[in-house]
């Protein structure tokens, strides 16, 4: 469906994407994951022909998007970061006018505007001005206006971003709602937890650059036999870091929020190996936390730094 190619894109002296190259299939939701800065919302802007590229191709059922830009515009709706909404309007009267945009008329605007509603469930409060909305009511607005036209794309640039929990679980069901009904879906965020519930592909950037992509499971391959630990010292320095380091099986290990976080082979072994080096240098451990592989501890592995860092 879409086939990103070698992507680059410089704004003066800096690269925000660097080689970039993915393919999104029909059906799928689609992960872009990586801090912020990492290049996610450049690259979903050439993609949305915002955007054009320093070089590289985007190319949607095998054509250029920079050569005929009309398919996928007429088939892509778009969830900006920022909200796209007029505050002082109604719920209502704001798809009515993206609606419009949209080239939607009469009947057939006011049914899908009653349909929208019940999908984002904003039934009761659509006839409300947006500024007495909550932050999470207006995301939900703001996703409902990027489906009036029935897209067969989806872009949700970090759409759950300063919300309520409630809210955010009601997005992110509503995600895979809108995937069942057939609307491929490309997922931007810096949250792993949401990546690993919706995500069927998952592509992890980091400074403009891919450095991992597949399925949960062949990403979560990468870091198979090591288990993450993470330590909490009352005292942390390079010295205690490389202290650990010195274990036996451990991979890796560096300093992350202002703790230590390793990978080993085993790790019933490594936590008492850490005790005894803690206790060598005469550091208390306030906390130890032993996680299984994840995406965040593929991240770790890969960058040196936390997913949020």
């Amino acid at each position: 469906m879409l086939k990103i190619k070698n992507l680059y894109k410089n704004f003066g002296s800096i690269k925000a994407v660097e080689g970039v190259s993915f393919e999104v299939k029909k059906g799928d939701i689609y992960g872009l994951l990586g801090p912020n800065g990492a290049g996610k919302s450049t690259t979903i802007s050439i993609i949305s022909t915002l955007l054009q590229p320093t070089s590289g191709e985007v190319l949607y059922e095998g054509s250029n998007i920079f050569l005929d830009s009309k398919p996928i515009r007429r088939d892509l709706g778009i969830v900006p970061q920022d909200i796209a909404l007029y505050p002082t309007l109604t719920g209502y009267e704001n798809l009515l006018f993206w609606g419009n945009v949209y080239g939607l008329k009469g009947s057939q605007l006011k049914k899908r505007i009653s349909e929208i509603s019940d999908i984002v469930g904003l039934n009761e409060r659509i006839k409300d001005r947006v500024d007495k909305y909550s932050g999470g009511m207006k995301r939900r607005l703001n996703i409902g206006a990027a489906l009036l036209h029935m897209p067969k794309l989806l872009i949700m640039d970090e759409p759950t971003v300063g919300i309520d929990p409630q809210s955010r679980n009601h997005i992110l069901d509503t995600v895979l709602e809108l995937n069942k009904q057939g609307i491929t879906i490309i997922y931007t965020s810096h949250y792993m937890e949401e990546v690993e519930y919706l995500c069927n592909q998952i592509c992890i950037m980091d400074e403009g650059k891919v450095i991992a992509l597949g399925r949960k499971s062949e990403l979560v391959e990468l870091v198979k036999e090591k288990t993450q630990i993470s330590i909490r010292f009352d005292k942390t320095d390079v010295c205690v870091l490389n202290s650990l380091k010195e274990i036996r099986g451990v991979f890796d290990a560096n300093i992350v929020d202002e703790g230590i976080t390793l990978f080993g082979d085993n790790g019933d072994t490594l936590l008492a190996e850490i005790i005894a080096k803690a206790t060598e240098h005469g550091r208390r451990i306030e906390s130890i936390d032993v996680k299984k592989p994840n995406l965040e501890a593929v991240f770790l592995h890969l960058t040196g730094k936390a997913l949020r860092d």
